[in-house]
């Protein structure tokens, strides 16, 4: 069975490239993704780690995956916008399902704060805030703030999938 690659300790961070690409293997990076350890409140005194896998992928500029290995076969992911995340480094961020908040942990330090509520239940996070932050960084490096939009399809390209359909 392959190694899952949550397991892989976070202390370097990733930098994932299409397949094929260039023949000399000179493809610029296409996403930015690295695995850090979340805690979890799990019950008022008990704190649990979830190895979670942050993705950024040029393809979908304004998006961020968050994905939850549970020590089960299965994941959770969640997908909401860089610029929320971007926010919730610095203040209070997001609304319904998604919140974030910057906060300080006399344990861990700055800290990030992420609560999550979904019908199948509410999970409330805390992340090494500097570890996202520069995660964070290297998205805006790969896709700068503003530049998006450029990633996207036009209006004409769109016309012509639909048209192909």
């Amino acid at each position: 069975m392959p190694c899952d690659p949550l397991s892989a300790p976070s202390d370097r961070p990733l930098a994932a490239t299409p397949t094929g690409g260039e023949p000399d293997g000179a493809a610029a990076p296409r996403a930015v993704e690295e695995v850090l350890v979340l805690r979890i409140a799990l019950d008022q005194d008990l704190v649990g780690e979830v190895h979670t896998r942050f993705r950024y992928e040029a393809a979908a500029p304004y998006e961020v995956r968050l994905t939850f290995h549970l020590g089960r076969p299965d994941e959770a992911d969640w997908v909401f916008s860089r610029e929320l995340l971007r926010d919730g480094l610095e203040s209070l961020s997001g609304q319904g399902d998604v919140k974030l908040w910057p906060a300080h942990c006399p344990c861990h330090g700055a800290t990030l704060h992420l609560a999550l509520d979904s019908p199948h239940g509410s999970a409330l996070l805390e992340a090494s805030r500097p570890q996202v932050k520069a995660w964070l960084e290297r998205t805006y490096r790969l896709v700068p703030d503003g530049r998006a939009g450029e990633l996207l399809p036009s209006d004409e390209e769109l016309a012509q999938l639909l048209a192909e359909g």
